[in-house]
């Protein structure tokens, strides 16, 4: 079945509220911030918002329903995407299919989360059912020990070394130190990589996302709509989602993307050749080499090989996570599902500032979230291209 494409919806008012290791505000206060911001560089009063999406893994007990009424918003269409990593891309798929059908006209699509000192704690204990059940009474505490079983199986089957995933954590350094709002400040080498102290085998620091708390933002809506108001705007070309791709995989080594991947190129009419950055979902560098395999850039397996014969960097042939991603910018829950989506519309509209590539006119974005044990079930992709 041929899908209907996204003709006519644009993103707009790309929003990341500077992230912070702690604090002791709520994931309510992140939320209205980013919300705040994106209203006042868009010109735009709560009353003209008519439809909101929200994710945030810290929210509780609230929800985006009691959440209208705390920041006094009257919205006729509301969201909530509880979907981790993949949650930037699938609100922007549903909002984007709700401006189109004219249940909403203007979508603030937003992600925050706090990160207190215990809170991460609280966050992994009650994650899910299964992990509760299957997981933990083993003694793995959390994502790293499952993240890390999927990159051993990874390493046996394709033979990528830990050098080929410290490209992608070095690269993504050496762009965070161009992005003002990284959490991560200092140089990292390949070296410092190789020889950081072990976290679950085959990882070391390095190979993970540093929790803080933030939140980032964006705002869909139809073109004309964004004309009228002089706002510059992305185009959506296309998107996919996918949950629990592959079953029957005994561990995972592939995601999502690669079951739909043709029709994503197919829907935006371009392909691997066409895209002049990408935005990956990085909590841990052998994800991002998987999505460089399923996305089409390499075959399945060559991803080793992939990341040793490109630059990532910014300036590089192949610029990959130009804010350093959230291995070096941070992962700030729920929002680091938004943070790619939100640094690609900053690209595509001129914004980037010390990230910006030069002459970049479409993004892919993908998303990757929701780990049970041996694979994250949720993963999404879009591709945008600039509003000129």
């Amino acid at each position: 079945m041929k899908r209907k494409d996204y003709q006519g919806v644009v993103i707009a008012a790309p929003v990341s509220v500077p992230y912070v290791r702690y604090s002791q505000e709520t994931a309510q206060w992140w939320i209205a911030r980013a919300l705040k911001d994106m209203l006042k560089s868009a010109s735009l009063t709560p009353v003209d918002l008519d439809g909101l999406s929200v994710s945030s893994f810290t929210l509780f007990p609230d929800t985006p329903v009691g959440l209208t009424q705390h920041l006094g918003l009257s919205p006729r269409w509301l969201d909530s995407i509880p979907m981790g990593g993949a949650s930037g891309v699938i609100a922007l798929r549903r909002a984007a299919r709700a401006v189109q059908a004219g249940d909403a006209d203007i979508v603030a699509c937003v992600a925050g989360d706090a990160n207190r000192i215990d809170s991460f704690r609280q966050l992994l204990s009650s994650f899910s059912r299964f992990a509760m059940d299957a997981s933990y009474p083993y003694g793995s505490g959390g994502p790293n020990a499952s993240f890390a079983l999927i990159a051993d199986a990874y390493m046996a089957e394709y033979g990528a070394k830990p050098e080929h995933f410290g490209r992608i954590a070095v690269a993504q350094r050496a762009n965070a130190l161009r992005y003002k709002n990284a959490i991560m400040k200092s140089p990292l080498s390949l070296e410092q990589y190789l020889s950081a102290r072990p976290i679950s085998e085959p990882f070391g620091l390095y190979d993970c996302v540093m929790p803080c708390a933030g939140a980032e933002g964006f705002l869909v809506m139809r073109e004309e709509e964004a004309e009228a108001r002089g706002l510059t705007f992305a185009r959506l070309a296309g998107t996919i989602e996918r949950h629990n791709a592959f079953p029957q995989d005994p561990v995972q080594m592939r995601g999502g993307w690669a079951m739909d991947i043709d029709e994503l190129y197919g829907m935006s009419g371009c392909g691997p050749g066409d895209i002049d950055l990408l935005q990956t979902y990085d909590d841990y560098p052998v994800i991002s080499m998987m999505q460089f395999e399923d996305l089409g850039f390499c075959d399945k397996g060559e991803g080793a090989h992939f990341v040793s014969s490109h630059d990532l960097t910014i300036d590089g042939d192949f610029p990959h996570n130009t804010s350093g991603g959230q291995l070096s910018a941070g992962q700030a829950g729920a929002a680091g599902g938004y943070l790619g989506l939100v640094e690609a519309v900053r690209q595509l509209t001129g914004l980037a500032g010390g990230t910006q590539v030069k002459g970049a006119k479409t993004a892919m974005v993908s998303g990757f979230g929701m780990i049970n044990y041996d694979r994250g079930l949720c993963s999404s992709a879009a591709i945008l291209r600039s509003g000129g």
